[in-house]
């Protein structure tokens, strides 16, 4: 049986500029925090340096060089039978510094470029305003997110996008995952601010939940005043926000596990989106506030703001779920995207050490929907591996397997009566990694030929991958 999905489900790919566009210092671009990360490993840790170092591999500075080869990967894009490309727009090439009055005519000429390459395929654009690489100047000037600063600076840089493009996209992100701002990772990785002065990127020993909870006050702010200003330059305009989501599993049946999965996935999954959806502070967060010695300072209008611009859709990361334990010590830990948690026995794992779990997805897709009952977007999964090139190109079954069981899930969540209207997944085309730097963690239907070191020719082959969801597509389903 073919399962069909919506006539109007949107199906694509997602990218992102740090990641995928390379050119870093090209045509005016200013450097960006994402510049100043050094490549990594699983086993050693990606470094945050204060300027460019010589001799050091940088991985954004080049990404897949995206910047000088969109018109090759959209018609590859194309090829496949993409509805939707998800991408976002570096806020460092418009605003090298962040701090700058007008924009840099050069980085809005490219994008001007790379959306009406997206308009003769007729794939619809999906934008990112915000995907973890703030002007590295704002970190060094005022420490990006704490400060209020930067709400402004947000505003600048997204009105300037908007009003370009307002009678080109009609589906805008204001933050990608904002919620990895509740871990310690996000203080730098999401917000682009400095919390301490070691150079370790992810030191979680190092930590101010006071610094880190601020900085998302003035992102919901921010977000809020986005969308309503957005509605005024087009009506027309559908803004979301961008959980990457976790379901949330107990060790075991006893109650303090399943009270701890309940507080993980309030906190964890919806701390952030019942400020962006439901445009208020759930109930909860006081209590939380009060137990962390955590004070957000406000101005009187924000929680005004917030209520007023509350977002249209609901879009989401899932790559693995997350099993706690009121009781962890001496059980074997795993780690995934952004979070990790206690190994759970019934559930296999990638190369990583990612679990699979395309139940849990469609589990998150119904706890989501019967929350807030707005469209929901999956606009990041997939599965990261080490890919074997041979003859030109990947025999990637295991790729095509994941992907088959989770865009089954998520049929199973539509006929639950879920309003799921895309998919776009996760490194349509390899890219770089954001944690770790790496290119042999691959995620795409293209293959791309560069390695760790950064060397290669960066030439483009179809995958066995590419056909098979050129099929799913073709067939709106599988």
């Amino acid at each position: 049986m073919i399962k069909k999905f919506p006539d109007s489900f949107l199906w694509g790919g997602a990218t992102a500029a740090n990641q995928y566009e390379g050119a870093y210092n090209v045509d005016g671009k200013g450097l960006a925090t994402s510049d100043l990360l050094t490549a990594g490993t699983v086993d050693c840790p990606r470094r945050i340096t204060k300027k460019v170092e010589n001799n050091v591999n940088y991985p954004s500075h080049e990404a897949v060089d995206f910047y000088h080869r969109y018109k090759e990967d959209i018609a590859l894009f194309a090829e496949m039978g993409f509805k939707t490309f998800r991408f976002s727009i570096a806020w460092s090439r418009i605003f090298p510094t962040g701090l700058e009055e007008k924009p840099n005519e050069e980085g809005l000429k490219f994008y001007d470029k790379v959306i009406a390459e997206l308009k003769k395929y007729n794939i619809e654009p999906l934008v990112t305003i915000s995907h973890y690489e703030p002007p590295y100047e704002c970190t060094k000037e005022f420490n990006s997110w704490e400060s209020r600063r930067m709400i402004d600076s947000y505003m600048r840089f997204a009105t300037t996008i908007m009003e370009r493009y307002k009678n080109d996209v009609r589906y805008w992100i204001t933050f990608n995952e904002i919620n990895a701002l509740m871990r310690p990772i996000g203080a730098y990785l999401e917000a682009g601010m400095l919390v301490d002065d070691t150079g370790v990127f992810n030191n979680t020993e190092v930590d101010s939940r006071q610094l880190r909870f601020q900085a998302l006050h003035h992102q919901f702010v921010a977000s809020a005043r986005v969308v309503e200003l957005g509605k005024e330059i087009n009506n027309k305009f559908q803004f979301g926000c961008m959980i990457t989501y976790h379901c949330n599993y107990p060790y075991t049946c006893d109650p303090q596990d399943v009270f701890l999965a309940q507080q993980e996935d309030q906190m964890g999954n919806f701390y952030c989106s019942d400020v962006q959806v439901r445009g208020e502070y759930p109930y909860y967060a006081k209590r939380y506030w009060k137990d962390n010695n955590i004070t957000i300072n406000m101005e009187p209008e924000d929680l005004k703001i917030i209520k007023r611009g509350t977002v249209d859709f609901y879009s989401m990361s899932y790559y693995q779920p997350t099993t706690v334990s009121s009781k962890d010590e001496g059980l074997e830990t795993v780690y995934g995207n952004i979070v990790g948690g206690i190994k759970n026995p019934y559930l296999e794992a990638s190369e990583w050490g990612w679990e699979i779990d395309p139940l849990g997805l469609r589990y998150s897709l119904n706890n989501i929907y019967s929350r807030y009952q707005i469209p929901i977007m999956v606009v990041e999964n997939g599965l990261g591996a080490k890919d074997e090139f041979i003859n030109g190109t990947v025999q990637d079954d295991y790729r095509i397997s994941y992907l088959n069981d989770h865009i089954n899930a998520m049929w199973e969540a539509i006929q639950d009566g879920v309003d799921l209207i895309a998919f776009t997944s996760w490194g349509c085309i390899d890219l770089v990694s954001a944690s770790t730097g790496e290119m042999e963690k691959r995620y795409g239907f293209i293959y791309v030929d560069k390695d760790n070191e950064g060397k290669g020719t960066l030439d483009r082959f179809r995958k066995k991958s590419f056909y098979w969801y050129q099929d799913v597509i073709k067939n709106n389903g599988l």
